[in-house]
């Protein structure tokens, strides 16, 4: 591919972030060229897998296609005129990152695709593993960091806690489409209905519930804040702090989640990157 091909590639990579990472998009920004143009690119990835995950196609048809995108990505990209792919292997070429993270994010929606329910947090945990903690494994790969390795368990503290925080938002809207994620165990110990349908003062009490543990996990991802450098640390703390912002509206009143999807306003995202470019935490 020549650097022409590439740059058009990076640019379309950009664009699906700017019109789809309607949270994400605030940290991303923050982020020098290079490292931007990589992050993008690890998000146009992730996005095309959610959107196949999401679509209305027949449940077989999302499996197959979840195949094929897999066999494509790993265990190298081929790209074969593919935008997307084309910019991933140039950054798994620069940055190493860890393609193998990619797959475990097509197992967590192949899990979406075929339905599964969780019966414990522990359950709910790995699944957030799956789909968020891998985007953290790739980020880390991205951003500079002196030790990987003390920083790896703070990135997975912090996906699952902005996976779960993404979960009780969404809680009516994942109902409507037949997702029940927040654990069985947890709803029947409340007199919650397991398929959320009960009153809504129940259900109100079940996001509450768990609103407290991703509170908990917030309160560990958001030690990996000091071991970035400044830019990567200001991308981090803007995404990070717009969801935990997110999480206090939630606690503060649980049955917001059940008028509709809660989220800030604009004027507050963008107060939330400019706190985190400065150095703060949000």
């Amino acid at each position: 591919m020549t650097g022409v091909e590439l740059e058009s590639a990076y640019r379309q990579c950009a664009e699906i972030t700017r019109r789809e990472a309607k949270n994400f998009s605030y940290g991303i920004r923050l982020l020098r060229p290079p490292e931007r143009q990589a992050l993008s690119a690890v998000y146009a990835l992730a996005r095309r897998i959610d959107d196949i995950g999401d679509g209305d196609q027949p449940s077989d048809v999302k499996l197959a296609e979840l195949a094929a995108l897999r066999a494509r990505v790993l265990p190298t990209p081929q790209a074969d005129g593919d935008p997307v792919l084309a910019a991933i292997a140039d950054v798994a070429e620069r940055y190493r990152i860890p393609l193998d993270a990619f797959g475990s994010l097509i197992d967590g929606c192949v899990s979406d695709v075929v339905g599964t329910s969780y019966e414990t947090m522990e359950d709910l945990v790995g699944y957030c593993r799956m789909v968020a903690s891998t985007i953290g494994q790739l980020s880390l790969a991205i951003f500079g960091c002196d030790d990987r390795e003390a920083a790896a368990p703070y990135a997975d503290a912090l996906g699952v806690a902005l996976q779960l925080t993404n979960i009780l938002r969404d809680v009516v809207e994942d109902r409507e489409h037949g997702r029940i994620y927040l654990p069985a165990r947890d709803a029947e110990a409340l007199g919650c209905a397991t398929d959320l349908s009960g009153p809504p003062e129940k259900v109100a009490s079940l996001v509450a519930l768990e609103s407290e543990v991703a509170r908990s996990w917030f309160d560990q991802g958001l030690r990996l804040l000091p071991l970035l450098e400044r830019r990567s640390r200001a991308c981090v703390a803007a995404m990070a702090g717009i969801y935990h912002h997110l999480l206090r509206r939630i606690q503060a009143d649980p049955s917001l989640v059940l008028r509709g999807r809660l989220s800030l306003p604009t004027w507050e995202k963008a107060w939330v990157a400019a706190v985190s470019l400065s150095g703060g935490t949000p």
